[in-house]
Parts: C-alpha cells; sequence; structure tokens
C-alpha cells in the first residue's frame, strides 16, 4: 500500500502545529484515496513524541532517534531523512514550512532525484503525483503547481489546513540509524532565543501586532497588555523593528515570519503587501487604524476606524470582563 509521509517538526520536546496541521490533510487523502498514513519523527527523544501522535490519527509512526537530533543540523538530518525514505518508500513526503525543512528540502530532492513543491498552501494527489497552490510574489498572485514521480516532496504553509484530533492505535517502528560525529563539517555552538516568557509567534492562536501607529512606550504597552489578556504572541511591522522599537526576530512579512493564529490583531498597520504576505492566512482579521482608507481593511474580518490610544483602553478592559466571567 501507498504511503503519504508526514515529517514532523518538533521544537524543545512538542510537536509544532503546522506539522499537525499538514499530517491531518494527508490522513484525509490517505482515507479517501486507500492509502496509508505515516508519520516521521526525528528527534534526541523521539519515542516519547511518539506516543503523543496516537492522538492524532495516523495508520503508522516512524521513529529516528539519536542523541545528534537534540539540536537541527542539517549533515545528520538530511542523512535520516534519506534512511526513513528508502526504509518507507513513500508516495509523498510532506513537511511543515518551517526553517528547518527549507534547509533540508531541496538537498532531499536532489539526493533522492525527486520532484519538490515548496510553501504550497493546498495539495491534492493526481494519479502520478501531487498538485496544487502556491502563493508567489508576496501572496499577490496564487499559481498552480503539479509534480509527478515517487517520492514527491512537498511543504505546506502553517495555517493551511486545521488539525484534526483522531485517536489511532498506530503501530511504532524504530528505523536503524548511526551517525559519525567525523561526518560533521559544521557544527552548532549555541543557540540565542528569544525571551522564554513570550509565545511563540509561529505556533500562536492569536498575535497582535504593532504597526507605525505605535509610536511610543504608551502605545507598546497597550499592546504587551492586549496580548497578555489574550495569551496572544506580539509581532511587528518592518517599520517598528527597523527603528528598534520591537526584536527583528517579532517581525511579521514577506522578510520576516509567517504566521496563521485563528485571530490577527492589527493595530495602527496599514496593510502594506509586504506585510500581509506573512498573516494573509489568519483564520479571523481585525484591523484597527485610523486611517478608513488604510489597505488592511479590504482584507480585514472586522475593522476598527480610530486612534488605537482610544480604543485599547476600552477593548481590553471589555476583554478582562469577558474572561473574568
Amino acid at each position: 500500500m501507498s504511503t503519504l509521509l508526514t515529517v514532523i517538526s518538533v521544537n524543545d520536546g512538542k510537536i509544532k502545529r503546522s506539522s499537525l496541521e499538514v499530517l491531518s490533510r494527508c490522513n484525509e487523502l490517505a482515507g479517501s484515496n486507500g492509502l496509508k498514513s505515516a508519520a516521521l519523527v526525528i528527534d534526541a527523544n523521539a519515542s516519547e513524541i511518539a506516543e503523543q501522535l496516537k492522538n492524532y490519527g495516523p495508520d503508522a509512526i516512524y521513529t529516528i532517534e539519536n542523541p545528534i537530533f537534540k539540536n537541527h543540523l542539517n549533515t545528520p538530518v538530511l542523512k535520516a531523512l534519506s534512511t526513513a525514505v528508502d526504509h518507507i518508500n513513500p508516495r509523498v513526503v510532506a513537511f511543515p514550512s518551517t526553517e528547518s525543512s527549507k534547509d533540508v528540502l531541496g538537498a532531499l530532492a536532489a539526493n533522492k532525484e525527486a520532484a519538490a513543491l515548496s510553501d504550497m498552501s493546498e495539495f491534492d494527489l493526481t494519479e502520478n503525483g501531487v498538485k496544487g497552490k502556491r502563493p508567489v510574489m508576496a501572496s499577490k498572485i496564487i499559481s498552480s503547481v503539479e509534480a509527478t514521480g515517487s517520492p514527491v516532496l512537498i511543504s505546506v504553509r502553517s495555517g493551511s489546513y486545521d488539525v484534526v484530533e483522531k485517536s489511532s492505535d498506530a503501530s511504532v517502528e524504530s528505523i536503524d540509524f548511526s551517525f559519525n560525529d567525523e561526518e560533521l563539517k559544521i557544527t552548532l555552538k549555541e543557540i540565542i532565543s528569544s525571551s522564554s516568557d513570550r509565545v511563540d509567534l509561529s505556533e500562536a492562536e492569536v498575535v497582535v501586532a504593532a504597526g507605525r501607529g505605535v509610536k511610543d512606550e504608551e502605545g507598546r504597552n497597550l499592546i504587551s497588555e492586549l496580548a497578555s489578556v489574550l495569551n496572544a504572541g506580539i509581532g511587528a511591522s518592518r517599520a517598528l523593528t527597523e527603528a528598534g522599537d520591537y526584536d527583528p526576530s517579532l517581525q511579521i512579512g514577506q522578510t520576516g515570519k509567517v504566521v496563521s493564529p485563528q485571530l490577527y490583531i492589527g493595530v495602527a498597520i496599514s496593510g502594506a503587501i509586504q506585510h500581509v504576505a506573512g498573516m494573509a492566512n489568519s483564520k479571523v482579521i481585525v484591523a484597527i487604524n485610523k486611517d478608513p482608507d488604510a489597505p488592511i481593511f479590504e482584507i480585514a474580518d472586522y475593522g476598527l476606524v480610530g486612534d488605537l490610544y482610544k480604543i485599547l483602553p476600552p477593548f481590553i478592559e471589555e476583554l478582562k470582563k469577558i474572561k473574568n466571567n
């Protein structure tokens, strides 16, 4: 039976939501086409992650466990992926579109002489491969793409599909793997991450994003308070990160992070195409801007026209009342 293989992305021992979105779609396609849906975990604690995956419906789970995977290093990850593809012989290998997958997708495709479709917003099976949609030119154009062969490698944008929880009695198989440290040409000395008390933007269910109109400490405090009430991740436009008001890691947009929360609140963000490219996949978009002609209102589900310094305080107070009740 042909297999649709989802490569699971893990961060600090937690499965990234974007991986579960891809797995849910592969489960759906496998069920409707008489195929097998499998998940692959490459991690220093892969067996523990495998048990969590049984809540999300794969028919089989494969693990490659080795201390070398404590941190992401392209060489051992690529070797592990190649080993897994040889062992499983999948029809499709699907990745979430993360920084890590972008590092190895092209190399794995070259290694296996396979077609690769990156950053897909939707995908389906064809008789001989995969077809789907891919945003290009800062999401101004949606291109139709198709690849044939076996396997076809794809990566899928976060937020493209919903996570579907489904208990399964999936078998767990460990794939033999060994790696000699002497094969490493590049080593990782240190990982510098953002403050641990922040909600990870890429995984956040709610995102509050600050734009150019958040011009002082009072405005930034309002953004922080709103995010705290909603347990939201904080993002920013390029103007604010370049000005030093927010850390560059919080920039949302074509040259920053791509987010796809259930709720996105843009405060004083005009909606330039560069920024929209990073948040257009959000399920519900709320825009707060004093300019009624701001482009952000064209894509917003809900809009509030007015000064953020007058809108946010009562808005936050109402949210607190709702939350307390």
